[in-house]
């Protein structure tokens, strides 16, 4: 019988090599295939918190919410890494599940996010680093009604108010003075920062600034200039911070010059200094702790309100004010706001903190961190993280005025970059000069 060409050449049969080739053509089709979108099914796990109901306008803190437990170093949980068990080395699965890129890399929300879509990214629960006394205090600046109102002297424009807060079971006097912790100082609008400041403070672990918030004011007890719809700065009224009886110097608990100061560093002592009792109790990492926090938000006032850290323009009052003139003798250089509670008294207050948002890096003020050889292991942590800004939008969105009115995370962002920069810059010095970081022994 004769042999059948196909047969001859050694090939397979006709409708195998079809087969074949078909099967391979289908298959190169499916790999040009787009994939399949994210919609109720096969969603890649998010990030963020599921998605909770809405939540009023005003400050998202009654009632307490539940607290974070399981947090990563960013916040968030961690990314899914599921993926098929794979054969061979090098060869990457269409079934694995590419990792969630991490907030604390790039802008955690999409930009002109909506209310609900930043309740997903920053969820209702609050930050750990927000205390329970701190929330409470928090409420009574948002939501205490205004009774009473008395002007700060040598403050102009500085307010102080009484609050009464709903639940209160004791009724509040508008005579009765601000010992019992119910009172608020109003700054300017301009003066925002501060708020900033505030969460800064708490992020970084360093827990010395008093609790602030962003609230716009209706009460007919304050002036029309504080009721005109702009948002302003209230700040915790803390009734046991120590003064000097001297009206010159009452914002000090104790008058210290700028060399007994770097004595002091230098000797790892306590400097003989006039009012010397209020501030010799005070611990030597407290130093540390305010340089770092006046370096991120360059705070001048408290240990170089004279500007001889930097080359001031015209207009800054240390120019105006003719101190900048006194870098050239430091024996008449003198720390302002050098301050510490009598219910703490190892510990700094940190007051006035609105600092410099738009200080450029070519004009840091690295003189706040002279004579420092540590600092605290926490905020150091914080700043290593590269979460810092991601840390801060959290706790910012727990204040919804100050949140809604610099426009959300997108108006946000750019402002905390500074401060993720400036923490850079910082870790930098510490390197470059062999600095040390020192365990939180105090808190």
């Amino acid at each position: 019988m004769a042999q059948r060409p196909w047969r001859r050449a050694g090939l397979k049969h006709p409708s195998l090599v079809a087969l074949v080739v078909l099967l391979a053509l289908a298959l190169l089709a499916l790999s040009y295939l787009p994939s399949p979108p994210n919609g109720d099914h096969g969603r890649a796990p998010s990030p963020h918190v599921a998605p909770a109901p809405p939540a009023p306008a005003s400050l998202l803190l009654a009632p307490r919410p539940q607290r974070d437990v399981a947090i990563t170093p960013c916040g968030d949980k961690p990314p899914n890494r599921e993926t098929k068990r794979q054969r061979g080395k090098g060869r990457r699965l269409r079934g694995q599940r590419a990792p969630t890129p991490s907030p604390c890399v790039d802008h955690p929300c999409r930009q002109g996010g909506s209310p609900q879509e930043d309740r997903l990214c920053f969820g209702e629960t609050v930050p750990p680093w927000l205390s329970e006394d701190d929330i409470q205090k928090m409420k009574l600046l948002a939501h205490g009604q205004v009774v009473s109102k008395s002007r700060v002297p040598a403050h102009g424009q500085v307010l102080r108010i009484r609050l009464h807060a709903d639940g209160d079971t004791q009724p509040t006097s508008p005579g009765e003075d601000c010992g019992d912790g119910r009172c608020g100082l109003i700054k300017r609008s301009t003066d925002l920062y501060e708020v900033v400041a505030f969460h800064l403070d708490r992020v970084l672990g360093l827990n010395r600034s008093l609790p602030a918030v962003a609230r716009r004011f209706s009460s007919p007890i304050l002036p029309y200039s504080y009721t005109n719809g702009a948002s302003r700065p209230l700040i915790w009224w803390a009734p046991d911070v120590q003064h000097l009886e001297d009206t010159n110097n009452d914002q000090n608990s104790c008058a210290l010059g700028w060399l007994q100061y770097q004595e002091m560093l230098r000797s790892h002592s306590v400097a003989p200094v006039a009012g010397g009792t209020a501030c010799a109790s005070i611990q030597r990492g407290e130093w540390g702790r305010l340089a770092l926090f006046d370096f991120l938000l360059q705070v001048h006032d408290r240990l170089d309100r004279y500007c001889c850290g930097f080359e001031p323009d015209a207009f800054e009052p240390c120019v105006e004010e003719m101190l900048h003139e006194k870098c050239r003798n430091p024996s008449e250089l003198f720390l302002v706001h050098i301050l510490v509670r009598k219910s703490a008294p190892s510990r700094l207050v940190f007051i006035d903190n609105a600092g410099r948002p738009q200080q450029p890096e070519a004009k840091l003020n690295f003189r706040l961190l002279q004579g420092i050889d540590s600092f605290p292991e926490t905020a150091v942590a914080v700043l290593r993280s590269g979460c810092l800004a991601h840390r801060l939008l959290k706790s910012l969105y727990t204040d919804q005025e100050l949140w809604e009115s610099q426009g959300g995370a997108v108006g946000l962002w750019p402002l905390l970059q500074v401060l993720e920069r400036r923490g850079q810059i910082l870790l930098r010095y510490l390197q470059e000069h062999n600095l040390t970081v020192v365990r939180d022994t105090l808190h």
